[in-house]
């Protein structure tokens, strides 16, 4: 079984056990996700992708898409400084690192005691259900790139 059939699988199993409709424009965005392999995606690059695929779909339709198939885990989103949800298809625990000049935000793979982050997180009141470290600064090609004056 492709991870494609396993994913899409997935989403249906879900929605069936919450008693939420499979849509064809749920699929077809899950669909648009998976096409697009390990990568950070935008809204607006997925209601692009989604909109050739499904015509007439709106962009409300993909933003509650994408924030169910991050609930059922088939999608991260990645916290940014910018205006744009962008979202991560890779879901194992991981962490990134952002450019605040270009946007490029990349994985970085790197050992977090992330157990104190949400031990001090729970002595707040607060009740976590995830980490995320974001390391932000200017990428190396920003960097080697004079800015203009």
């Amino acid at each position: 079984m492709s991870d494609a059939t396993t994913t899409t699988t997935r989403l249906r199993d879900e929605l069936r056990r919450r008693g939420q409709r499979v849509t064809p424009q749920r699929l077809a965005i899950n669909a648009v996700v998976e096409s697009l392999g390990r990568r950070h995606v935008t809204v607006d690059e997925v209601f692009a992708l989604a909109s050739d695929r499904v015509p007439g779909i709106s962009l409300p339709t993909v933003y509650a898409t994408l924030d169910l198939l991050e609930d059922v885990g088939l999608l991260r989103r990645v916290a940014t400084e910018g205006g744009a949800a962008v979202f991560d298809t890779r879901t194992d625990a991981h962490h990134h690192v952002a450019c605040r000049r270009c946007g490029a935000i990349v994985d970085i793979d790197a050992t977090v005691d992330s157990a104190e982050l949400l031990r001090a997180a729970e002595s707040m009141g607060f009740i976590p259900d995830d980490t995320q470290v974001v390391v932000r600064g200017v990428c190396a090609v920003c960097a080697a790139t004079p800015r203009a004056a």
